[in-house]
This record gives structure tokens, C-alpha cells and sequence, in this order.
């Protein structure tokens, strides 16, 4: 690793909040698969992991938070501050989309500021925390980053999932069942189109940049056809206002 590669992760672990003891970890939590001839040397791993140990720091973050809260509540919450977008802010505010490495044909088309790929390297970089370091310094990163966010993510906002299963249920239907129905675009930032059924109630489609993404799209579009939600306020994988009762 030369001089100025170090310098570089050292303003990144100033940012952080964490000094590395295996540096490789950090290089590769921000190396994108297009800068890279094999995808295992990417952060690709590192950000599945990442996703979990997030969950986890949230979900702790939000028990203790709201202890009047219901299961319901507490998945909405979670919803809204695991999903990319919120991901992609908090590396935003680290800058971490000025360290990605990059492929050049990415770089060209502006995958610094990408949300896809930001939110992808944060939760990357608790991988590379937890990995490092163990479970306490990684939930600490997601403390430091995700508390303030925690405070004004809204108890309102609605997992449309869940919501089409509490419908279907209340109904006497059978529970929603998910299916893909195509897949498009390269590895690195794949499109999917999700197909929802329910017996007896007319079929509908999402799509997304992952399969959680486009699950929660169609899920949503059922509970707007239906009239559960009113059209024009999914964003991102929640409902934050123009709910009607079931």
C-alpha cells in the first residue's frame, strides 16, 4: 500500500470514527465490483454482511428508544432507517463517495454520488468495523450515525408488506406470496420486477433496485388499486402520509 493510499484511509478513519488494525478491510468496503476483475474483492460480501449488523443496531437503537412501542411501530421505524436512501445520506456525510474506487465506465456516469452504491458502502463499512474489530465498535459506527436519524424517522411512516398482510389477513385471504418475474441491467446495479398474488384479488407488479425494493413497490401498488393507500405518497419503500383505513 503506498504513502498516499494510507494517508487516504487515514482521513477516512478520522471520518469514521474507527482506526482499522487490517486497512485491507476498509480498501475493500470501498472497492466497487466495476474496479475489479473478480466481485469477491469487491465490497459485495462485506456489504451483506453489513446489512445484517445494521439491522441489529437499529432494532437495539429502537427498543430501548420507544419502550411503548408495538412490533408494528418498531418494524416501520426500522424500515425507514435500514432502507438504502438513509444509507446513502450517512455515507454522504462521511464523503465516503469521494474514497470509492471506481471502474472507469462507473466514474463516468457519476457512481460516486449514486445512491445504490452509497448505501451499499456504508453498510459495507460496518462489515469492515464488525470484521476489525468485533460487535461493539460496529453497533457504536451505527449509533453515532443513524441516533439523530432514529429521532426524526416518524412512527407513521408504513412497511407496505406488512400492511398488505394485515389486509389479506383481516380478509380471511391467504398470505401475500412474492415471485420475480425478470431481472435486467448488469450485475453491479441490477433492475428487478416483482410480481405479488393473492388469491382473488387481481394480481401487481414492482420493481427495484433490489428484491426487498421492488417486494415493498408491489405491495404498494396493490394497496393503492384497493384503495388502503391513496395515490401519490410511496416513496422508497414507505408510506409516510395519505394512509386510509382498511
Amino acid at each position: 500500500m503506498s504513502g498516499r493510499d494510507k494517508d487516504r484511509l487515514a482521513a477516512i478513519e478520522a471520518r469514521i470514527g474507527h482506526v482499522f488494525a487490517d486497512r485491507r478491510l476498509l480498501a475493500q468496503a470501498l472497492t466497487h465490483t466495476s474496479a475489479v476483475s473478480n466481485a469477491a474483492d469487491s465490497y459485495q460480501r462485506l456489504e451483506f454482511l453489513g446489512d445484517r449488523v445494521l439491522a441489529l443496531g437499529v432494532a437495539g437503537m429502537l427498543y430501548r428508544a420507544y419502550p411503548k412501542a408495538d412490533e408494528g411501530e418498531l418494524a416501520r421505524r426500522l424500515n425507514a432507517l435500514v432502507k438504502r436512501e438513509t444509507c446513502a445520506e450517512v455515507a454522504k456525510s462521511l464523503h465516503l463517495g469521494e474514497a470509492v474506487r471506481l471502474g472507469g465506465g462507473e466514474a463516468q456516469t457519476g457512481g460516486r454520488t449514486k445512491v445504490a452504491i452509497l448505501g451499499d458502502i456504508a453498510e459495507a463499512v460496518i462489515a469492515a468495523i464488525y470484521l476489525d474489530a468485533g460487535v461493539a465498535p460496529a453497533l457504536a459506527f451505527v449509533e453515532r450515525n443513524w441516533a439523530a436519524r432514529m429521532k426524526t424517522a416518524g412512527g407513521a411512516q408504513r412497511d407496505a408488506k406488512t400492511t398488505l398482510q394485515e389486509w389479506a389477513q383481516g380478509r380471511g385471504l391467504p398470505t401475500p406470496t412474492y415471485r420475480q418475474t425478470d431481472r435486467t441491467g448488469p450485475d453491479h446495479d441490477p433492475m428487478f420486477t416483482i410480481a405479488v398474488e393473492i388469491p382473488g384479488v387481481e394480481m401487481a407488479t414492482g420493481t427495484g433496485r433490489s428484491k426487498r425494493e421492488a417486494e415493498q413497490n408491489a405491495a404498494a401498488a396493490v394497496l393503492v388499486r384497493e384503495a388502503i393507500w391513496r395515490e401519490g405518497s410511496w416513496r422508497d419503500g414507505v408510506w409516510t402520509e395519505g394512509t386510509t383505513d382498511a
